[in-house]
């Protein structure tokens, strides 16, 4: 008897935001896209709205250029404009490559790239210790 395998076709769920399409809120305008997220967010966005527009072209003019982004600025709202794109995030030390999803709107991008590592301590080293001073000389 020959195993006939099935075959399960994975459907393309359509993501929503807060009720609409992100493909829908992506057409629209920052200002406009700003009223579906929480106020906080709401007021960040409306604030620094040049600042995010500016960052917005340079990450399109990089993707057209085949470019990496890199960015240092860890306080810019993650906007429906952004989703899709995937950013090196600056962390104190290294870039760290965050891939943008629907569910990071709303939240900064510093979220996505800690600053501080997990700390791992090795074992104490020659003179750390009272008998390893002796065992030294």
């Amino acid at each position: 008897m020959a195993i006939q395998e099935n075959k399960v076709e994975v459907e393309s769920k359509e993501q929503f935001y807060r009720g609409q399409p992100v493909e829908k809120l992506k057409e629209l305008d920052v200002r406009e896209s700003a009223k579906f997220l929480d106020s906080r967010a709401r007021r960040s966005v409306l604030r620094n709205f040049s600042v995010i527009e500016k960052f917005i072209k340079r990450c399109e003019i990089k993707i057209e250029r085949k470019k990496k982004i890199k960015t240092h600025l860890r306080d810019i709202v993650i906007v429906p404009k952004l989703v899709g794109f995937t950013i090196g995030i600056h962390n104190g030390k290294t870039f760290q490559d965050i891939s943008i999803t629907h569910e990071m709107i709303g939240h900064r991008l510093g979220e996505f790239a800690p600053t501080r590592a997990k700390v791992s301590h090795g074992s104490a080293g020659i003179g750390a210790t009272k008998s390893s001073r002796a065992a030294k000389k």
